[in-house]
């Protein structure tokens, strides 16, 4: 019991909020390509497909970074208690966890068409170089974007076996997203992280933070509305952008307070839904034409 604990402290499998912004970016790029006068049942498949592997890809990603981060997080008031910072799980066999999290997550991978497979793999050296990007540059939350949302290229692919222009302009407007939302959570630890020297967009723009997120949320809205000009979606899907767009500038924007640990918290958490209200809207856009 005591193992499969601090597993799942590892893991921070019992914070959904993680895997749930890695899986709606493989949702979306799903929703769009798939053509709904097929069998329904190749949709859920790969639905579900792409959420388990979001789910093992993401604990997988939780234990590089914090192997890779443990000096750190040893510094750093919410982070201290993680099983590696904290000398519960020794470095060893957190990567026998993570090496297990990434074979099953290549069994779910094989599932899918070659196209795919080759395109995943080539995306996985930016899992890996993704917590080493505090050390160098004030943009990991750019990184990370890139990293986060790739699953929607690799939603497009497994439908479709070519990258359309499209698909790539959402997967930069959802990079902006995330670079959004992401500076909200490093708020969290702000004073801790510039004294022991880490890098990040929250610290960058720690003096004009509403700005810079309603700048990356501006960006995000327009490629949302673009999306729906190119495929055509109907008027509801405008009115779902509405409520994307009251979301993101009404509550995460304007009500952000950036030294208040659990405000950030909650607005990064809201994400989840929103990822969910995106989701929602594409599948009425691209069913109700």
């Amino acid at each position: 019991m005591k193992v499969l604990i601090n597993f799942i402290e590892l893991t921070r499998i019992k914070k959904p909020i993680g895997y749930m912004l890695l899986f709606w970016p493989c949702l979306w790029g799903l929703t769009i390509a798939y053509n709904y006068n097929n069998d329904i049942k190749i949709y859920l498949k790969y639905l579900l497909l792409f959420f388990l592997g979001a789910v093992l890809m993401r604990s997988a990603g939780c234990i590089i970074n914090d192997i890779v981060d443990r000096d750190f997080d040893a510094k750093v008031e919410r982070t201290k208690n993680r099983p590696i910072a904290s000398g519960v799980i020794n470095v060893k066999t957190a990567l026998f966890f993570s090496s297990i999290l990434c074979g099953l997550a290549f069994i779910v991978l094989i599932q899918f068409n070659t196209f795919t497979i080759l395109i995943a793999l080539a995306s996985m050296p930016l899992a890996f170089l993704y917590p080493y990007m505090k050390r160098f540059t004030y943009w990991p939350q750019l990184f990370l974007g890139i990293t986060f949302n790739y699953g929607l290229i690799l939603g497009w692919a497994s439908i479709n076996i070519d990258i359309e222009p499209i698909i790539i302009i959402f997967y930069i407007g959802a990079i902006f997203w995330t670079l959004g939302y992401d500076t909200i959570y490093g708020y969290q630890d702000i004073k801790d992280d510039e004294i022991i020297g880490v890098k990040s967009t929250s610290i960058k723009f720690k003096n004009n933070p509403k700005l810079f997120i309603f700048v990356c949320y501006l960006v995000f809205t327009l490629v949302l509305i673009y999306l729906g000009i190119h495929f055509a979606f109907n008027k509801i899907y405008y009115g779902g952008i509405t409520l994307i767009i009251m979301h993101l500038f009404l509550y995460q924007t304007n009500s952000l307070k950036i030294y208040d640990q659990v405000n950030c918290l909650k607005i990064f958490k809201s994400n989840n839904f929103l990822g969910f209200i995106i989701f929602l809207n594409l599948l009425i856009g691209k069913i109700i034409i």
